[in-house]
């Protein structure tokens, strides 16, 4: 068994959808970046690759190359996925966003990220914290996420 740790963060904007886990959130904002800029898949997809011990999204996805333009991070999870070595045995993650409020979608975020780890849905958890009005992400600024993922 193997444990890997990811971690992810982008800044809100205009002007771009808000993508969590696979899944479009209504908001008035979303985040930047090269891909979707899906800060959870992202996040996830460093635990897997952390596990694995094979460096980061970075090295596999990186963020200057043409091809992984506004790319669904949905595809590079599965890539991720499919280049691993054992299988999922879970996957824990945290998402720290003010707004909007996540309850309503955390069950969606997680049968997304499910099928996309190639897993039961019962072997991904997703929780979502404020900051409590403190720092960039408690005003609204970004949004941050955690993961950590159990390989067999």
């Amino acid at each position: 068994m193997r444990i890997g740790f990811g971690y992810d963060s982008h800044r809100m904007v205009e002007e771009r959808k808000l993508i969590l886990g696979g899944v479009e959130i209504p908001f008035e904002k979303g985040l930047y970046g090269h891909s979707d800029a899906d800060v959870l898949t992202h996040a996830i997809i460093d635990a897997v690759f952390g596990a694995e011990a094979k460096g980061d999204i970075g090295r596999h996805f990186p963020d200057n190359d043409p091809a992984y333009k506004d790319i669904n991070s949905m595809v590079l999870l599965e890539k991720a996925v499919s280049e691993m070595d054992g299988k999922i045995v879970n996957v824990d993650c945290t998402l720290l966003i003010q707004k909007p409020k996540m309850a309503p979608y955390i069950d969606k975020i997680r049968e997304s990220l499910a099928k996309g780890l190639n897993t039961d849905i019962k072997n991904v958890s997703v929780k979502a914290k404020t900051e409590e009005g403190m720092e960039a992400v408690g005003r609204g600024e970004m949004v941050k996420a955690y993961a950590v993922v159990l390989i067999d």
